[in-house]
């Protein structure tokens, strides 16, 4: 017998649809239900590769007598955070601020009118660790609401009260300036270990995609030595981590140090964003370095993504789950899939090439994971004799791995993640010379404008998600509309092909039509948007951009391209946060730093004109795009006379041919050094030096 979750197109509201709870989608009915009952509702969100999402659901809401004791005293309402951002961001900041600390799944329970009162995140089903089991609190909440009914309503006003004061402005200090970007960078110095190569103390460490594309930035506008080694440092510490799938390429969510011995063991759950985002970053460090490993690591992660999350109707998958079956036993354990011992190695490889990988990839007799397995590392690199033998040995570890039982796939197509593949495949393609790459990214942006550009009341608006090649029925929130935008702009720099201006531009006047406050910070979710307890704000990254920094890297990309001083004004309005917070909690806000680094540096605007077939063009539009000034925007094509015909780009607007030759502008706030017609003097104006010719 199914629930209410059973027509979802979320993949994890799917897996609780069998459940004997009586779960209901996040909807105005649910909220009604508990009112005419009179009993509180019990909130849960989580998402499908959440390892202890699945350990509660299997323990707690798969057993009869708890789902029977949910049923009876409460209404109860499954949420998926990443078809629901809005709703998750809104109640894990109550959680946060009731209990110091967060994750998934989180539980709430609140009022019929959705204010808060009790929170926490996974409950076990005993008594464990000074934790009472599940079904105490379902017991304990259910004694107070029966019997302490106006105290806990005063409870839950005043969390509402405290959550709605909470609302953020724009920072009120203005612009970013260079002396508060390096003081972001002081900061980042004193998070940083140089021995290891992360930032932050604690046991587990996540991926500073964000951060890393900071320093990038930063040392390119710069030239501090410190940013490129912090961010070299970080790069080479998450590649030859367990972080990295030393196999079949890209990166898993986090790693965590569980062992006396230091080794770091992944929670093995691949997201798209993650990669797409790490992609990029080792993508920018080889333009930066002319690294061989970054430029492997970026081509890896390019490929992980189209083979294992692209679509059959050409967007990029959420995620992968952390569990799959054991292939002895059949029970779904974490790392399943990823781990060997020295006998499995053996077993595909041979004893010399076996061997020989437990050696490169740290497999040890006694295990690195659980259960004498380990998890491939890359502890140092081997001879440059044997590389050839190396790649051997990955591929037929690879097709080895292939027969496994594979980790679940979460279909769902959500808009902002595939935003950020889209720039990610475009740039490699375009950097490594893979035009497959760049197909893939604009088959995902085709499906983005096909399927995801909603027309609800005749109005076009972004969607969420969509599973199936059909849209879902939530609306886009600020991220999506950001990403999005970025994924078109890093397209149309990359093809020459205006139309994928033209659609960010439709996005980022919608950031301002939907998303904007008069004091020119930015929301997450739409004037319009359903009214929660509370209209979530923030500018701090999570483990993608915060929807309010990636919408004002749209917005000045877009200015930069169109020289619209009504976006580039937008965009600065909302960078003052960044002035404000970057050089206290750089950290958590790398996206913003990295936008400010644009802003700072112009950004410089490159057009690139000529006749497409000639090759020269080609070498000169290859050379922009390698380019390291921060948030340069690319623009090629002919000429564009002053009628409009002609080149598709306002930033080719009646720039000639030198001597008939494919020529190069590059310009600030559309100010102009002198054109090129030179590879090599082009190359100095834009910063491509380092990656040329590798």
């Amino acid at each position: 017998m199914s629930n209410r979750l059973a027509q979802a197109t979320s993949p994890y509201l799917l897996q609780h649809a069998d459940n004997p709870v009586d779960w209901r989608p996040w909807e105005a009915e649910a909220f009604e239900e508990a009112r005419r009952r009179g009993v509180p509702v019990f909130l849960s969100v989580g998402y499908s590769s959440c390892h202890w999402c699945h350990v509660m659901a299997h323990e707690s809401f798969e057993d009869e007598l708890t789902a029977a004791y949910m049923n009876e005293h409460f209404v109860n309402i499954k949420v998926d955070r990443e078809e629901r951002p809005d709703v998750d961001a809104v109640y894990m900041e109550a959680v946060q601020a009731a209990t110091g600390q967060g994750g998934w799944p989180m539980s709430v329970f609140m009022t019929a009118e959705g204010e808060p009162f009790y929170f926490g995140t996974y409950f076990p089903p005993e008594p464990r660790h000074g934790m009472g089991s599940f079904m105490q609190v379902l017991e304990g909440v259910r004694t107070a609401w029966v019997g302490r009914r106006e105290e806990v309503a005063e409870v839950a006003q005043k969390i509402t009260r405290d959550l709605a004061g909470r609302a953020l402005g724009a920072g009120g200090e203005g612009l970013p300036t260079a002396e508060s970007q390096g003081n972001a960078l002081l900061q980042l110095t004193r998070d940083y270990d140089p021995a290891s190569g992360w930032f932050g103390g604690g046991d587990t460490k996540f991926p500073p995609s964000m951060v890393v594309e900071f320093l990038l930035r930063h040392h390119a506008r710069t030239g501090s030595e410190g940013a490129r080694e912090m961010a070299e440092g970080a790069c080479e510490a998450m590649v030859r981590s367990s972080l990295f799938d030393q196999v079949g390429g890209g990166f898993h969510r986090y790693v965590l140090r569980a062992k006396p011995d230091g080794s770091l063991v992944p929670h093995f759950e691949k997201m798209l964003y993650d990669n797409a985002l790490l992609c990029r970053v080792y993508a920018h460090l080889w333009r930066a370095t002319g690294s061989d490993l970054a430029r492997r690591v970026a081509l890896e992660t390019a490929d992980f993504m189209v083979r294992e999350l692209r679509t059959e109707h050409g967007g990029f998958a959420s995620a992968l789950d952390a569990d799959s079956a054991d292939p002895l036993t059949g029970a779904h354990v974490e790392g399943a899939y990823y781990a060997w011992t020295p006998a499995q190695l053996r077993d595909v490889l041979g004893e010399d090439d076996g061997d020989l990988a437990a050696a490169y990839f740290g497999v040890t007799e006694e295990g690195t994971f659980e259960h004498g397995a380990s998890v491939l590392q890359l502890p140092q690199d081997g001879p440059a004799a044997e590389a050839g033998r190396i790649a051997s040995i990955r591929e037929r570890l690879l097709a080895a791995r292939a027969a496994r039982p594979a980790p679940g796939r979460d279909d769902k197509v959500v808009a902002a993640w595939n935003g950020l593949a889209v720039a990610a495949l475009a740039e490699c393609g375009a950097y490594f010379d893979r035009p497959d790459l760049v197909e893939r990214a604009t088959e995902a942006a085709d499906l983005l404008v096909r399927v995801h550009f909603d027309v609800p009341s005749g109005r076009a608006r972004l969607a969420r998600t969509s599973k199936d090649g059909r849209v879902g029925v939530n609306a886009g929130v600020l991220e999506d509309y950001g990403d999005v935008a970025e994924g078109f702009l890093a397209l149309a720099s990359v093809t020459g092909e205006g139309v994928w201006l033209e659609f960010a531009g439709f996005l980022v006047d919608l950031v301002l039509d939907l998303f904007a406050a008069e004091d020119g910070s930015l929301y997450d979710t739409a004037h319009d948007a359903e009214q929660l307890i509370r209209r979530p704000q923030d500018p701090t990254d999570t483990a993608a951009p915060s929807g309010w920094t990636a919408a004002a890297g749209a917005l000045l990309s877009y200015a930069a391209h169109t020289g619209s001083q009504a976006h580039r004004t937008a965009a600065e309005r909302a960078l003052g946060v960044v002035h404000a917070l970057g050089p206290r909690a750089p950290r958590f806000i790398g996206h913003g730093l990295a936008v400010a680094e644009a802003l700072l540096d112009g950004p410089r605007e490159v057009a690139v004109v000529g006749r497409p077939e000639d090759p020269a063009l080609a070498e000169l539009h290859r050379v922009a795009l390698l380019g390291t000034a921060p948030g340069a925007v690319v623009a090629t094509g002919m000429p564009r006379a002053a009628d409009g015909s002609g080149g598709e780009f306002p930033l080719l607007a009646e720039r000639t041919l030198v001597g008939g030759l494919p020529t190069a502008y590059v310009c600030r706030h559309f100010v102009c050094a002198r054109p090129t017609t030179d590879p090599d003097e082009l190359a100095g104006q834009v910063g491509a030096e380092a990656s040329r010719g590798v």
